[in-house]
């Protein structure tokens, strides 16, 4: 649980220092379509780290290790989604688009233990 938090920590800083990155320093330097590319990552790793902390919630209120499993997948699809799409706006390097959905299926993985996790919950 230490390490998740410490790990969504890490990618809730990182994705705020990007976002601005790209909102000021790489709009000058991309063009607008990887921009949005950029953009995209940037997103989706802000959604995820709250997914993160809301597994971790989940976990220590179900005690199921479904939700300690879907959190690992969501960093998972940060890592493969976010970073590939970050590495495509900066190089230009469309090869990775085939490793983008690898990442996307990452997330539904660790959406859908959310899920499983959720439905072990007490009712209060």
């Amino acid at each position: 649980m230490k390490r998740q938090m410490m790990t969504a920590a890490v990618m809730g800083f990182t994705g705020v220092a990007l976002g601005a990155f790209g909102a000021h320093g790489l709009k000058r330097i991309v063009e607008p379509e990887l921009l949005a590319v950029f953009e995209t990552g940037v997103r989706y790793q802000m959604y995820h780290t709250f997914a993160l902390i809301a597994a971790l919630f989940v976990g220590t209120k179900s005690g199921s290790p479904k939700a300690a499993q879907a959190g690992w997948f969501f960093v998972a699809g940060t890592v493969i989604f976010s970073g590939s799409l970050y590495v495509l706006a900066l190089t230009g390097l469309r090869s990775l688009g085939m490793v983008t959905p690898v990442g996307g299926v990452s997330f539904l993985i660790g959406w859908y233990l959310l899920l499983r996790a959720a439905m072990e919950l007490k009712r209060d």
